[in-house]
Protein backbone atom coordinates (compact mmCIF):
# COMPACT_ATOMS: atom_id res chain seq x y z
CA UNK A 1 0.00 0.00 0.00
CA UNK A 2 2.83 2.47 0.82
CA UNK A 3 4.78 1.48 -2.52
CA UNK A 4 1.55 2.55 -4.40
CA UNK A 5 0.76 5.83 -2.38
CA UNK A 6 4.32 6.52 -3.49
CA UNK A 7 3.69 5.63 -7.28
CA UNK A 8 0.54 7.85 -7.84
CA UNK A 9 2.59 10.71 -5.88
CA UNK A 10 5.62 10.52 -8.17
CA UNK A 11 2.94 10.36 -11.30
CA UNK A 12 0.69 13.09 -9.88
CA UNK A 13 4.42 14.99 -10.21
CA UNK A 14 4.80 13.83 -13.36
CA UNK A 15 1.24 15.32 -14.91
CA UNK A 16 1.72 18.59 -13.19
CA UNK A 17 5.65 19.45 -14.41
CA UNK A 18 4.72 17.71 -18.00
CA UNK A 19 2.21 19.75 -18.73
CA UNK A 20 3.93 22.12 -21.12
CA UNK A 21 4.61 19.28 -23.48
CA UNK A 22 1.61 17.77 -24.51
CA UNK A 23 1.07 14.98 -27.06
CA UNK A 24 1.94 17.35 -29.49
CA UNK A 25 5.49 17.17 -30.24
CA UNK A 26 7.27 17.43 -33.21
CA UNK A 27 10.14 19.24 -32.08
CA UNK A 28 11.02 16.34 -29.57
CA UNK A 29 14.86 15.25 -30.15
CA UNK A 30 15.29 11.00 -30.49
CA UNK A 31 17.95 10.17 -27.26
CA UNK A 32 18.50 7.03 -25.80
CA UNK A 33 20.11 7.15 -22.45
CA UNK A 34 20.95 4.21 -20.15
CA UNK A 35 23.38 3.90 -16.81
CA UNK A 36 26.42 3.41 -19.23
CA UNK A 37 25.78 7.66 -19.93
CA UNK A 38 26.68 8.35 -16.71
CA UNK A 39 29.70 9.76 -16.25
CA UNK A 40 32.03 7.51 -15.54
CA UNK A 41 35.38 8.30 -16.72
CA UNK A 42 36.78 11.37 -19.65
CA UNK A 43 36.17 8.11 -21.98
CA UNK A 44 32.09 10.16 -22.57
CA UNK A 45 33.98 13.57 -23.29
CA UNK A 46 34.95 12.60 -26.81
CA UNK A 47 31.73 11.30 -28.14
CA UNK A 48 29.73 13.75 -26.19
CA UNK A 49 31.53 16.87 -26.94
CA UNK A 50 32.76 17.56 -23.75
CA UNK A 51 34.34 21.39 -23.44
CA UNK A 52 37.42 19.99 -21.32
CA UNK A 53 38.12 17.88 -24.42
CA UNK A 54 38.55 20.96 -27.00
CA UNK A 55 41.53 21.85 -27.71
CA UNK A 56 42.49 25.36 -26.63
CA UNK A 57 42.51 28.07 -28.85
CA UNK A 58 44.39 31.60 -28.08
CA UNK A 59 42.51 34.82 -29.09
CA UNK A 60 43.87 36.53 -32.03
CA UNK A 61 44.67 40.67 -31.50
CA UNK A 62 42.55 42.65 -33.99
CA UNK A 63 42.89 46.43 -34.85
CA UNK A 64 39.33 46.18 -34.15
CA UNK A 65 37.41 45.89 -30.76
CA UNK A 66 34.02 43.36 -29.87
CA UNK A 67 31.57 43.51 -27.72
CA UNK A 68 29.32 40.75 -27.98
CA UNK A 69 27.07 39.62 -25.25
CA UNK A 70 24.31 37.22 -24.88
CA UNK A 71 21.53 37.63 -22.17
CA UNK A 72 18.48 35.12 -20.83
CA UNK A 73 15.18 35.80 -18.63
CA UNK A 74 14.05 33.27 -17.16
CA UNK A 75 9.78 34.27 -16.27
CA UNK A 76 7.03 32.25 -15.23
CA UNK A 77 4.10 32.78 -17.34
CA UNK A 78 1.12 34.62 -15.98
CA UNK A 79 -1.46 33.23 -18.33
CA UNK A 80 -1.80 29.69 -19.26
CA UNK A 81 -4.06 27.93 -22.41
CA UNK A 82 -4.41 24.44 -22.66
CA UNK A 83 -5.76 22.64 -25.79
CA UNK A 84 -7.61 19.13 -25.50
CA UNK A 85 -8.61 17.45 -28.94
CA UNK A 86 -11.95 15.56 -28.82
CA UNK A 87 -13.31 13.51 -31.61
CA UNK A 88 -17.10 12.45 -31.10
CA UNK A 89 -19.26 9.92 -33.39
CA UNK A 90 -22.76 9.54 -33.71
CA UNK A 91 -25.49 7.87 -35.63
CA UNK A 92 -26.95 11.32 -36.33
CA UNK A 93 -25.71 15.13 -37.16
CA UNK A 94 -28.49 15.80 -34.44
CA UNK A 95 -26.92 12.52 -31.97
CA UNK A 96 -23.53 13.33 -32.58
CA UNK A 97 -23.52 17.25 -31.88
CA UNK A 98 -25.41 16.71 -28.40
CA UNK A 99 -22.47 13.85 -27.15
CA UNK A 100 -20.19 16.55 -27.53
CA UNK A 101 -22.36 19.04 -26.13
CA UNK A 102 -22.86 16.70 -22.89
CA UNK A 103 -18.89 16.30 -22.57
CA UNK A 104 -18.31 19.92 -22.72
CA UNK A 105 -20.62 21.24 -20.18
CA UNK A 106 -19.79 17.86 -17.94
CA UNK A 107 -16.02 19.68 -17.83
CA UNK A 108 -17.60 23.53 -17.67
CA UNK A 109 -19.99 21.96 -14.55
CA UNK A 110 -17.20 19.89 -12.73
CA UNK A 111 -14.61 23.28 -13.34
CA UNK A 112 -17.37 25.12 -11.78
CA UNK A 113 -17.85 23.47 -8.59
CA UNK A 114 -14.24 23.57 -7.98
CA UNK A 115 -14.19 27.23 -8.06
CA UNK A 116 -12.75 27.34 -11.29
CA UNK A 117 -12.16 31.26 -12.99
CA UNK A 118 -10.75 30.21 -16.70
CA UNK A 119 -12.23 31.22 -19.78
CA UNK A 120 -13.26 28.21 -22.72
CA UNK A 121 -13.04 28.19 -26.45
CA UNK A 122 -14.15 26.09 -28.97
CA UNK A 123 -12.09 25.78 -32.35
CA UNK A 124 -14.15 23.57 -34.79
CA UNK A 125 -11.72 20.54 -36.83
CA UNK A 126 -14.35 19.25 -38.96
CA UNK A 127 -17.55 17.49 -38.95
CA UNK A 128 -17.64 14.90 -41.52
CA UNK A 129 -20.23 11.32 -42.60
CA UNK A 130 -18.82 8.19 -41.94
CA UNK A 131 -19.42 5.46 -44.50
CA UNK A 132 -19.35 1.87 -45.14
CA UNK A 133 -19.56 -0.50 -48.09
CA UNK A 134 -22.98 -1.87 -48.78
CA UNK A 135 -22.93 -5.07 -51.02
CA UNK A 136 -26.26 -5.43 -53.30
CA UNK A 137 -26.41 -8.60 -54.94
CA UNK A 138 -28.11 -9.13 -58.68
CA UNK A 139 -28.26 -12.21 -60.71
CA UNK A 140 -25.11 -12.47 -62.18
CA UNK A 141 -23.19 -9.92 -59.97
CA UNK A 142 -21.95 -7.84 -56.76
CA UNK A 143 -22.27 -3.99 -56.89
CA UNK A 144 -20.79 -2.13 -53.86
CA UNK A 145 -21.78 0.93 -52.95
CA UNK A 146 -20.68 3.59 -50.33
CA UNK A 147 -23.47 4.41 -47.61
CA UNK A 148 -23.27 6.62 -44.70
CA UNK A 149 -23.68 5.47 -41.28
CA UNK A 150 -23.18 8.04 -39.15
CA UNK A 151 -20.99 11.18 -37.97
CA UNK A 152 -17.62 12.09 -37.13
CA UNK A 153 -17.09 15.29 -35.14
CA UNK A 154 -13.58 16.64 -34.34
CA UNK A 155 -13.38 19.99 -31.52
CA UNK A 156 -10.36 21.75 -30.03
CA UNK A 157 -11.11 22.76 -26.36
CA UNK A 158 -9.36 25.63 -25.31
CA UNK A 159 -9.43 26.27 -21.41
CA UNK A 160 -7.61 29.38 -20.60
CA UNK A 161 -6.35 29.63 -15.91
CA UNK A 162 -3.81 31.84 -14.63
CA UNK A 163 -2.60 29.27 -11.66
CA UNK A 164 -0.77 26.12 -11.61
CA UNK A 165 -2.89 24.78 -9.60
CA UNK A 166 -5.57 24.48 -12.04
CA UNK A 167 -3.92 22.21 -14.57
CA UNK A 168 -4.82 19.16 -12.02
CA UNK A 169 -8.30 20.24 -11.71
CA UNK A 170 -8.63 20.51 -15.62
CA UNK A 171 -7.10 17.14 -15.70
CA UNK A 172 -9.73 15.89 -13.33
CA UNK A 173 -12.56 17.45 -15.30
CA UNK A 174 -11.53 16.20 -18.53
CA UNK A 175 -10.87 12.63 -17.17
CA UNK A 176 -14.53 12.98 -15.70
CA UNK A 177 -15.85 13.15 -19.36
CA UNK A 178 -13.29 10.81 -21.27
CA UNK A 179 -11.11 13.79 -22.96
CA UNK A 180 -7.70 12.38 -22.54
CA UNK A 181 -5.97 14.25 -25.61
CA UNK A 182 -3.94 16.95 -24.46
CA UNK A 183 -2.73 18.48 -27.68
CA UNK A 184 -0.13 21.28 -25.69
CA UNK A 185 -0.31 23.99 -22.96
CA UNK A 186 0.94 27.54 -24.45
CA UNK A 187 2.52 29.96 -22.61
CA UNK A 188 2.03 33.96 -22.16
CA UNK A 189 3.33 36.62 -20.28
CA UNK A 190 1.47 39.70 -19.69
CA UNK A 191 4.03 42.10 -18.96
CA UNK A 192 6.35 41.05 -21.87
CA UNK A 193 7.41 44.58 -23.08
CA UNK A 194 8.48 45.76 -19.66
CA UNK A 195 10.62 42.25 -19.36
CA UNK A 196 12.54 42.67 -22.30
CA UNK A 197 13.15 46.46 -21.12
CA UNK A 198 14.33 44.84 -18.03
CA UNK A 199 17.32 43.06 -20.13
CA UNK A 200 17.97 45.40 -22.35
CA UNK A 201 18.91 47.82 -19.28
CA UNK A 202 21.01 45.32 -18.26
CA UNK A 203 22.81 44.29 -21.42
CA UNK A 204 23.40 48.38 -21.53
CA UNK A 205 25.21 48.32 -17.85
CA UNK A 206 27.64 44.99 -19.09
CA UNK A 207 28.25 47.21 -21.92
CA UNK A 208 29.19 50.34 -19.60
CA UNK A 209 31.62 47.82 -17.69
CA UNK A 210 33.15 46.56 -21.27
CA UNK A 211 33.89 49.93 -22.66
CA UNK A 212 35.54 50.21 -18.95
CA UNK A 213 37.72 47.33 -19.53
CA UNK A 214 39.35 48.21 -22.94
CA UNK A 215 39.80 51.86 -21.17
CA UNK A 216 41.76 50.47 -18.47
CA UNK A 217 43.81 48.79 -21.56
CA UNK A 218 44.42 52.58 -23.20
CA UNK A 219 41.67 52.63 -25.90
CA UNK A 220 40.58 55.71 -25.94
CA UNK A 221 36.43 54.45 -27.60
CA UNK A 222 36.25 58.02 -28.74
CA UNK A 223 39.07 57.04 -31.68
CA UNK A 224 36.82 54.53 -32.92
CA UNK A 225 33.50 53.85 -35.47
CA UNK A 226 30.82 51.46 -34.17
CA UNK A 227 28.23 49.22 -35.73
CA UNK A 228 25.62 47.11 -34.11
CA UNK A 229 23.14 43.97 -34.71
CA UNK A 230 20.98 42.88 -32.08
CA UNK A 231 18.34 40.25 -31.94
CA UNK A 232 15.54 39.05 -29.44
CA UNK A 233 14.42 35.09 -28.95
CA UNK A 234 11.10 33.85 -26.86
CA UNK A 235 11.10 29.98 -25.99
CA UNK A 236 8.35 28.26 -24.03
CA UNK A 237 9.07 25.42 -22.20
CA UNK A 238 7.43 22.82 -24.77
CA UNK A 239 10.23 23.95 -27.14
CA UNK A 240 13.13 21.98 -24.95
CA UNK A 241 11.27 18.28 -23.87
CA UNK A 242 13.64 15.48 -24.92
CA UNK A 243 12.74 11.85 -24.52
CA UNK A 244 14.96 9.00 -23.55
CA UNK A 245 14.56 5.31 -22.92
CA UNK A 246 15.24 3.43 -20.19
CA UNK A 247 17.98 0.43 -20.37
CA UNK A 248 16.55 -2.99 -21.88
CA UNK A 249 18.39 -5.05 -19.17
CA UNK A 250 18.09 -8.96 -19.85
CA UNK A 251 18.96 -11.04 -16.52
CA UNK A 252 21.97 -13.51 -17.53
CA UNK A 253 20.93 -15.50 -14.55
CA UNK A 254 17.60 -16.61 -16.22
CA UNK A 255 19.43 -17.30 -19.56
CA UNK A 256 21.77 -19.92 -17.73
CA UNK A 257 19.07 -21.15 -15.70
CA UNK A 258 17.08 -21.32 -19.08
CA UNK A 259 13.75 -19.81 -17.89
CA UNK A 260 11.63 -17.72 -19.76
CA UNK A 261 11.97 -14.33 -20.10
CA UNK A 262 9.25 -11.77 -20.18
CA UNK A 263 10.12 -9.19 -22.32
CA UNK A 264 8.71 -5.65 -20.64
CA UNK A 265 7.87 -2.84 -22.90
CA UNK A 266 10.37 0.33 -21.85
CA UNK A 267 7.99 3.34 -22.53
CA UNK A 268 9.50 6.36 -24.07
CA UNK A 269 10.03 9.32 -21.05
CA UNK A 270 10.75 13.26 -21.14
CA UNK A 271 12.20 15.73 -19.30
CA UNK A 272 12.47 19.01 -19.71
CA UNK A 273 15.91 20.74 -20.73
CA UNK A 274 15.82 24.42 -20.93
CA UNK A 275 18.41 26.64 -21.90
CA UNK A 276 21.90 26.03 -20.73
CA UNK A 277 23.63 29.48 -19.09
CA UNK A 278 26.73 28.47 -20.82
CA UNK A 279 28.30 31.43 -23.25
CA UNK A 280 25.64 33.82 -21.34
CA UNK A 281 26.64 37.23 -19.86
CA UNK A 282 23.41 38.37 -18.59
CA UNK A 283 21.42 35.48 -16.49
CA UNK A 284 17.93 36.76 -15.09
CA UNK A 285 16.50 34.17 -12.31
CA UNK A 286 19.11 31.73 -12.76
CA UNK A 287 17.38 29.54 -10.42
CA UNK A 288 14.40 27.65 -11.32
CA UNK A 289 11.92 24.84 -10.41
CA UNK A 290 9.62 24.33 -13.00
CA UNK A 291 9.54 24.92 -16.06
CA UNK A 292 9.53 28.60 -17.58
CA UNK A 293 9.59 30.97 -20.39
CA UNK A 294 12.88 32.05 -21.53
CA UNK A 295 13.44 35.65 -23.21
CA UNK A 296 16.49 36.07 -24.91
CA UNK A 297 18.42 39.52 -26.05
CA UNK A 298 21.88 39.71 -27.90
CA UNK A 299 24.30 42.30 -28.91
CA UNK A 300 27.03 42.59 -30.81
CA UNK A 301 28.73 45.96 -31.41
CA UNK A 302 31.89 46.73 -33.81
CA UNK A 303 34.66 49.24 -33.17
CA UNK A 304 36.49 50.26 -36.10
CA UNK A 305 39.61 53.17 -35.93
CA UNK A 306 38.31 56.23 -37.60
CA UNK A 307 40.64 57.28 -40.26
CA UNK A 308 43.47 59.82 -39.48
CA UNK A 309 42.95 63.14 -40.98
CA UNK A 310 45.72 65.19 -41.99
CA UNK A 311 46.22 68.60 -41.45
CA UNK A 312 46.68 70.55 -45.52
CA UNK A 313 49.66 71.68 -45.41
CA UNK A 314 50.43 75.74 -45.36
CA UNK A 315 50.71 77.18 -49.10
CA UNK A 316 53.77 78.57 -50.10
CA UNK A 317 53.15 82.48 -50.50
CA UNK A 318 53.47 83.53 -54.30
CA UNK A 319 57.06 85.06 -55.58
CA UNK A 320 56.13 88.38 -56.82
CA UNK A 321 57.84 88.61 -60.23
CA UNK A 322 58.85 92.24 -60.48
CA UNK A 323 57.23 94.73 -63.70
CA UNK A 324 59.33 95.14 -66.24
CA UNK A 325 60.23 98.64 -66.89
CA UNK A 326 60.85 100.17 -70.62
CA UNK A 327 63.03 103.01 -70.76
CA UNK A 328 62.75 105.26 -73.77
CA UNK A 329 65.17 107.36 -75.34
CA UNK A 330 64.70 110.12 -77.34
CA UNK A 331 66.58 111.73 -80.46
CA UNK A 332 67.22 114.68 -78.27
CA UNK A 333 68.89 112.53 -75.06
CA UNK A 334 66.30 113.21 -72.61
CA UNK A 335 65.41 109.39 -70.98
CA UNK A 336 61.93 108.49 -70.61
CA UNK A 337 61.07 105.34 -68.32
CA UNK A 338 57.79 103.95 -69.08
CA UNK A 339 56.09 100.75 -66.54
CA UNK A 340 54.43 98.16 -68.79
CA UNK A 341 51.12 96.86 -66.72
CA UNK A 342 50.57 93.74 -65.95
CA UNK A 343 47.30 91.94 -68.17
Amino acid sequence: MKNTFISILIFTALIVNAQHMGNFNNKVSKMEISRANIAMSMGNDAVYGHPNMQQYVAPQPSDMLYINLRSLYNVDATDYTAVFNIVQVGKTAEETTQFMNDKIDLIKKELSSKGFQGQFALDMISFVPQYEMEVTKKLFSKTYTEVPIGFELQQNLLISYTKDSDFQKILTACGKAEVYNLVKVDYYVKNLEAVYEDLQKKLLAEVVKKKLYYKELGFDMKDYNVIMADKKYYHTPKDFYKSYLAAENISMESLKNQKSVTTVRKPTSYYYDPISYSGYDVVVNAAITKPVIQLGMDLSLRYTLKPIVKQPEPKPEPVKTPQPKVYVVSPNGPIDIKQIPNN
